[in-house]
């Protein structure tokens, strides 16, 4: 293996920049989190403001991290992003959760999920299908960074292809459930609930993933303008599908066989078209998984490179193939994705890994002022729009929905500060390494 580089031999461009963003976005979230909301939420109309909600919020959030990024333009997401606006001790916090579990965990529900949906249809255990899915996706982002990008968009645009068939199914040939997407009585009391703040994590987390394209920059052509391109297309589009293929969700199946299931996207298409359509139906949406499996196969190493090029301790993390990829830190994140899939359930992982990774993008979001406060002469090839409208909006609600998270989840949340706790524990013991080398004589022999 070659240690000089991570650099690719090619690059990307701007329609597999946006292949990434929306990759990311679509998975676990739409297809599994619709079930959990409609338990504590049983109308149409708020159900459908959740999703606008967390469009909103998520374009108000890829629009700010569009203008860091374009003046950062290199790989490695909220680790370097986080490092270059505030400091490099946050930046590495939030490398150590993109390294342990801020990838790994949305793998492992995607991988999961999949393999749930294949189960339900074949009567074998999920696993049988959920762990060759990340071996073998794992392998293929091994190879050239050619093939991954056609492995990827193959993959993404079948994907989309189906949810629109699925929207457009579920209101041409489903049966009207009589639900309302117009605000009905009682439906105020449950906007301003606690359940609607905490079905709005599960959308959040459906919308993660708008920010993809942040990690790996330098496989990007022209990063400065490709990325704030690729957020802001991306995010507008999935916010648009979202949308749609819920209202067709709520339209043609009824809420009471919706409720706490993760498999909400099976369900609905054995409702729309039968069970032997649904059954044909399920295994589509399965396999239209293994895009965002990918996305995140791809975007996770980068982060973990990017320590490692930063922080000799960890430089192994940088290592790299004859085509250029971070192997080692692509197969120890297939390590951890398959423990987890062996371990954790659906819902503790969002709940584990949702709060964290929300503190780690609303810094993101913040330090746009205090770079315009600080930096005002820095360059900037895109700045925000509706800043610091857009900043704002962002942060608050980050901010009101991680405090009922924190609130109503105090365990996951818990056990994600103590994954803090040891990256910070990982970083004390690198700088000591950095000074030891410092202040020892240099040895030429």
């Amino acid at each position: 293996m070659e240690t000089d580089s991570t650099t690719p031999k090619s690059k990307v461009g701007l329609l597999t920049a946006i292949a990434i963003v929306v990759a990311s976005m679509v998975g676990t979230g739409v297809f599994g989190s619709l079930g959990f909301q409609v338990l504590g939420i049983p109308s149409g109309f708020p159900i459908i403001l959740l999703w606008l909600i967390g469009g909103v919020i998520s374009f108000c959030g890829a629009v700010c991290y569009a203008e860091i990024a374009s003046v950062f333009p290199r790989s490695g997401g909220e680790y370097h992003l986080l490092t270059k606006t505030w400091s490099p001790f946050i930046g590495f916090l939030a490398g150590w959760l993109s390294v342990t579990v801020g990838f790994a965990a949305p793998i492992a529900l995607n991988a999961t999920l999949m393999g749930t949906y294949l189960s339900s249809i074949f009567g074998i255990h999920h696993l049988a299908f959920s762990l060759p899915t990340v071996i073998l996706v794992t392998l293929i982002h091994l190879g050239s960074l050619t093939v991954i990008e056609s492995f990827h968009q193959f993959f993404t645009y079948s994907k989309v292809a189906l949810i629109l068939a699925i929207g457009v199914l579920g209101f041409a040939v489903g049966n009207s459930q009589g639900i309302s997407f117009l605000p009905e009585e009682g439906d105020m009391e449950l906007v301003t609930s606690g359940a609607f703040a905490i079905s709005l994590i599960y959308v959040l987390y459906a919308y993660s993933g708008w920010n993809a394209a942040t990690y790996m920059m330098d496989e990007v052509k022209k990063p400065e303008r490709n990325v704030p391109l690729a957020l802001l297309i991306g995010t507008l589009f999935v916010t648009v599908l979202y949308i749609f293929v819920n209202a067709a969700f709520l339209y043609s199946t009824p809420i009471n066989d919706l409720k706490g299931e993760s498999e909400v996207g099976l369900i609905a298409a054995q409702s729309i078209l039968g069970p032997k359509g649904g059954m044909i139906m399920g295994i589509l949406i399965s396999f239209g998984l293994i895009s965002s499996i990918s996305s995140m196969v791809w975007a996770g190493p980068r982060v973990s490179a990017a320590i490692g090029r930063d922080y000799s301790g960890l430089r192994f993390l940088e290592r790299t193939n004859k085509n250029g990829i971070p192997a080692i830190a692509i197969l120890i994140q297939g390590a951890i994705v398959v423990a987890l899939v062996l371990s954790a359930t659906f819902e503790q992982l969002i709940n584990y890994v949702q709060g964290l990774l929300t503190i780690s993008s609303l810094l993101v979001v913040t330090g746009i002022f205090f770079l315009r406060v600080k930096r005002p002469d820095i360059k900037r090839p895109y700045k925000a729009w509706g800043y610091p409208l857009t900043p704002a909006i962002f942060a608050l609600t980050s901010g009101y929905v991680l405090w009922f998270q924190i609130k109503e989840k105090t365990v996951e949340f818990g056990w994600g500060i103590a994954t803090l706790a040891l990256g910070a524990g990982v970083y004390a013991a690198m700088i000591h390494l950095r000074k030891r080398a410092k202040t020892e004589p240099h040895n030429s022999n």
